[in-house]
């Protein structure tokens, strides 16, 4: 029945297990927390360190008028105003602890969206949410640094300087929160699903330095691991870090004598494509010999 396929359909979506997924809502807190004091950090910087101004002698300048004490008479006294240089130098400090402030949180910004990925369906919401990072860097910085050029009491040497250092902050800022192959839902939809339909059920290997899961358990990597390796679903295997399904699929169902698929290439080079951002690449059912029998038949739903 219609019902039964979208709940069979919604079933087989992967989903982040409860664990991960509270992580992911912590990592997301505390990123946000940085990247508010950071715009904060900015504003203090527009609207009262860049006000900062002392009275330097100069030739020309506003005319003020003053008291001479030792003739009683008022006279004329040309000023102009600089920048203090303490107040430079708190610009600087301040234009670092905004970059740490950013960078920071676009690092737990990220790393929370691979435990709890947006769907590649949604467009605009997957790009906001894995670049968010880049976006909130150019906010903490692009109206600090137009501010600097502006100022009108700091010199030309104090510009420069300032500028120098803030756009070499904010390019490292944004380029360390763009998420240049952020993951997806669909990708690890369509992990899973081969690992099912090679294995017959959702279940795989991972150790605690590497960064993929296995689909054997007497592979190299997991037998020279120092610690005790993991094991259990695909979520699990997210939720410990590990952020995509090994290419090694052939070998690796070898060694643990599971049958592999006469089409293993095909569906190797599909999982590379759908890792690397594919979003029309299709996932080659697996096909086998005659004489073999498959780990996992796909049921067939009444209509």
């Amino acid at each position: 029945m219609a019902e039964a396929a979208e709940k069979k359909t919604a079933e087989a979506t992967w989903k982040p297990t409860p664990e991960a997924k509270q992580r992911a809502t912590r990592l997301r807190i505390i990123a946000w927390i940085l990247w508010i004091v950071a715009i904060v950090g900015e504003a203090v910087g527009i609207f009262w360190l860049l006000r900062q101004r002392q009275v330097a002698q100069s030739a020309a300048g506003t005319v003020v008028v003053t008291r001479d004490d030792a003739t009683g008479l008022l006279t004329q006294q040309s000023v102009t105003y600089e920048f203090p240089q303490w107040a430079f130098i708190a610009l600087i400090v301040l234009l670092v602890v905004i970059a740490a402030l950013s960078i920071t949180g676009s690092v737990l910004w990220k790393r929370a969206n691979r435990l709890d990925p947006a769907s590649k369906q949604d467009k605009v919401r997957f790009f906001v949410q894995n670049q968010l990072g880049a976006i909130v860097a150019i906010v903490a910085f692009l109206p600090l640094i137009i501010m600097v050029f502006l100022n009108k009491d700091m010199s030309g040497g104090q510009k420069t300087l300032a500028g120098v250092v803030g756009i070499v902050l904010a390019g490292a800022a944004v380029a360390l929160g763009i998420d240049f192959n952020p993951p997806s839902v669909e990708q690890y939809t369509a992990e899973q699903s081969t690992v099912v339909q090679l294995l017959g059920q959702d279940h795989v290997y991972w150790v605690a330095g590497g960064s993929v899961y296995h689909v054997c358990s007497e592979v190299s990597d997991i037998q020279n691991a120092t610690t005790a390796p993991g094991e259990g679903t695909t979520a699990q295997a997210v939720e410990a870090g590990k952020s995509r399904l090994t290419l090694e699929l052939q070998s690796e169902l070898k060694k643990c004598g599971l049958p592999v698929p006469e089409n293993i290439d095909a569906i190797v080079d599909a999982i590379r494509q759908i890792q690397g951002g594919a979003t029309d690449t299709v996932l080659p059912a697996p096909v086998y010999a005659a004489d073999v029998t498959p780990p996992f038949t796909p049921a067939v739903l009444g209509s």
